[in-house]
């Protein structure tokens, strides 16, 4: 039996590592203004939403229709799967899982849609032990319940220098925003049943990015896991964070990396620059 698995780019599985796992990965947009991009295309890169994000220019995402997840699953039929695994970001701050239920209804193969309720190295992670249960044998719903069951594990920490941009996205009531602002604080934030969920709240980002650290080894305990660190037009922070997460926690992570990358541009424009996560996934 040929189970695929399908995720979304706001997964923020690099390229070349998809490809591997035989992951197929379909693209969310971003709207700059009156222009519409792929995510990761020339005009959809996180140097590019942060650059219109500083420069206040209009900037929005959306999900891929359920047409267009429906050509993804017919092409992936047609090149000999019989079933798939659809894991996407959090049905509660993005419409793309209603689109993959849709899509599924008219596909040609059983598909099994994964709200993973997480976003950004948390639902790759998910797709990616998705993969792994395919390529164990698992058949398409085993392989959508371990996606399920790890994301349910994992924990999405962040800061971010403003809550502005989460406001203007819906991502976070005004209120909340408002009095982060005039409070003059940093905010901490994590996903919490599918949401962005404020965590603490920090006088300096010095102190925010200390506790951001000291939250991570808490949550990761003494449990194998595997640890990313993502961040928006902020590379030297992030390195930093993932050289002392490193040191760390090494031994949940029996020798394998820190992931270190740049957040997706979706997922950019609702956070802003500056922005420093951690996402720590229990193996299961």
């Amino acid at each position: 039996m040929a189970v695929v698995v399908v995720t979304d780019s706001t997964a923020c599985l690099p390229s070349e590592l998809a490809a591997d796992r035989g992951i197929v990965v379909v693209p969310l947009q971003v709207v700059i203004g009156a222009d519409v991009f792929d995510e990761g295309a020339d005009g959809a890169t996180p140097a590019a939403i942060a650059t219109a994000l500083k420069e206040r220019r209009a900037v929005s995402t959306s999900r891929p229709t359920p047409a267009a997840l429906a050509a993804v699953y017919d092409r992936c039929a047609a090149e000999g799967a019989t079933a798939i695994v659809s894991v996407h970001l959090s049905s509660q701050v993005s419409g793309t899982f209603e689109s993959a239920q849709l899509a599924s209804r008219e596909a040609a193969v059983p598909v099994v849609a994964v709200d993973t309720r997480q976003v950004g190295t948390a639902t790759g992670f998910a797709a990616l032990a998705a993969a792994d249960a395919v390529a164990a044998g698992g058949s398409a719903e085993e392989a959508a319940e371990v996606a399920r069951r790890r994301a349910e594990r994992t924990d999405s920490l962040f800061y971010v220098d403003t809550l502005e941009h989460l406001r203007r996205g819906g991502r976070i009531g005004a209120a909340a925003a408002l009095v982060g602002g005039a409070l003059a604080v940093k905010p901490l934030l994590e996903i919490a049943d599918g949401r962005v969920a404020s965590l603490e709240r920090v006088r300096t980002s010095a102190r925010a990015l200390a506790r951001l650290e000291e939250l991570a080894v808490t949550r990761a305990g003494s449990a194998p896991a595997d640890i990313a660190v993502a961040h928006l037009d902020s590379p030297e922070r992030a390195e930093q964070l993932t050289a002392r997460l490193t040191e760390r926690l090494a031994a949940n992570l029996q020798g394998r990396d820190v992931l270190c990358g740049e957040l997706g541009a979706v997922l950019g424009a609702h956070v802003g620059p500056g922005m420093l996560a951690v996402c720590v996934a229990p193996v299961v």
